[in-house]
């Protein structure tokens, strides 16, 4: 099934057009939640806030026209890349992408179209680094990312009711 996928790539200017996308993909993805409200509007706050970001970057995946995923982040801004205080001492590396979200309906998981978008969006990158947040209560999407090459280096819980995530980072390019 992934041979067949299209990768789109988009940008902040795209925002608009891909915007409900984004939002419908994560509602099916997650249609057991889509009963709370409060965790309805969390997603379309953070499409913006990260879409906000002039270079904000969006990796899609089609499969004969239907949506499949999609994945993005971008890069961090000055003095914001907060992953830093886990270690000691920090890279000297001074570009790092903040890979935000990774998406793929029900039909299409197990089938690398995951990897493909990861791939995909970083391949595209020119940052000396990625870092990632994952709930550290799912124990195999952190095996997953560490099979791509991903290290663990710390624990954080950016917002009072987040929950508490692992702080995940890889050298770009990826090998």
């Amino acid at each position: 099934m992934t041979s067949a996928l299209e990768l789109r790539h988009y940008g902040h200017d795209d925002l608009p057009k891909i915007r409900q996308t984004l939002i419908d993909v994560h509602a099916d993805v997650h249609a057991d939640r889509m009963a709370d409200e409060d965790f309805r509007q969390k997603f379309p706050w953070f499409v913006d806030h990260w879409g906000a970001h002039p270079d904000f970057a969006c990796v899609i995946a089609y499969d004969a026209g239907e949506v499949a995923g999609f994945a993005y982040g971008a890069p961090a801004k000055d003095d914001r890349e907060w992953w830093r205080k886990h270690l000691v001492p920090a890279p000297e590396e001074p570009r790092t992408f903040h890979f935000s979200e990774l998406m793929v309906r029900e039909r299409w998981r197990k089938t690398g179209a995951g990897e493909r978008l990861h791939r995909a969006l970083m391949d595209a990158r020119n940052e000396h680094l990625a870092a990632l947040l994952v709930d550290v209560t799912h124990p195999k999407v952190q095996a997953l990312y560490e099979s791509w090459g991903y290290r663990k280096i710390g624990e954080d819980q950016p917002f009072p009711d987040s929950p508490v995530f692992a702080v995940m980072l890889v050298d770009l390019p990826l090998t």
